[in-house]
C-alpha cells in the first residue's frame, strides 16, 4: 500500500514537468515478420501478420526521447515439417523504446518489451486448436531498431524483438518469440 502511495504521489508531482514538453501522439501500423526460435523446429518460415496500435514521443533532450507505445502484434510461425501449420500467438505489447537521434530524423532505438498474449493456437488442415495453456500469459523482451521521422509527422521504423521464453511446461524446452517489424506511423501536433 505505501510503494503504491509513493508512485502515485511522484506521478503526481511530476505532471507539471510532463506538460510542459512537447510530448508528441500518433498511431502506427506496419508488417511483422515473425518466427518462434529456441528448441521450436518449424521449418524456418515465418508468419507474416501485423502491429498496429498507440505511440508517444516524449523528448527528453534535443537527442534524446522516450516512446511508450501500445500495439497488438501478430506473432508465431509456420510449422513446414508434415504441413504448413500455422502458429498464431498475438499479444497486446507495450514497448517502451529509448530514441537516441544521430542525425535530423534518424534515430537508433532500443528498450524493453512486455507482451500480454491475446490468443495462442495451431491451424492445421482447417482445424484449429488452442494451446494458451502452455504459453506464459506474458512475454518480456528487448527491441533494436532504426527509426526516421519527418517534419510534417509522417515516420517510419524497422525493429527487431528478441522474446524470452515463452513455454510454460515443466521441462528445458525453451520456446522464444523473434519478430521483424517494418512500420509507418503519424505523429499529431
Amino acid at each position: 500500500m505505501k510503494r503504491t502511495l509513493y508512485v502515485l504521489i511522484v506521478l503526481f508531482l511530476g505532471m507539471p514537468a510532463l506538460q510542459a514538453q512537447d510530448i508528441a501522439f500518433g498511431v502506427k501500423a506496419g508488417l511483422n515478420l515473425a518466427s518462434l526460435g529456441g528448441d521450436f523446429e518449424n521449418g524456418g518460415k515465418s508468419r507474416t501478420s501485423f502491429h498496429l496500435g498507440g505511440v508517444a514521443e516524449i523528448p527528453l533532450t534535443d537527442q534524446l526521447a522516450i516512446q511508450p507505445e501500445l500495439l497488438y502484434s501478430g506473432q508465431g510461425a509456420i510449422d513446414e515439417d508434415d504441413t504448413d501449420e500455422i502458429w498464431r500467438v498475438d499479444y497486446l505489447v507495450i514497448p517502451v523504446i529509448l530514441k537516441y537521434f544521430v542525425a535530423d530524423g534518424l534515430s537508433l532505438e532500443a528498450g524493453p518489451q512486455l507482451g500480454i498474449l491475446l490468443k495462442a493456437e495451431v491451424e492445421d488442415n482447417g482445424e484449429t486448436e488452442d494451446f494458451k495453456d502452455i504459453v506464459k500469459s506474458t512475454d518480456i523482451g528487448l527491441n533494436l531498431g532504426l527509426g526516421y521521422k519527418l517534419d510534417g509527422g509522417l515516420n517510419f521504423g524497422a525493429r527487431y524483438y528478441f522474446g524470452g521464453d515463452i513455454n510454460s511446461t515443466e521441462g528445458d524446452i525453451k520456446v522464444t518469440n523473434s519478430v521483424v517489424m517494418l512500420s509507418v506511423g503519424y505523429f499529431f501536433k
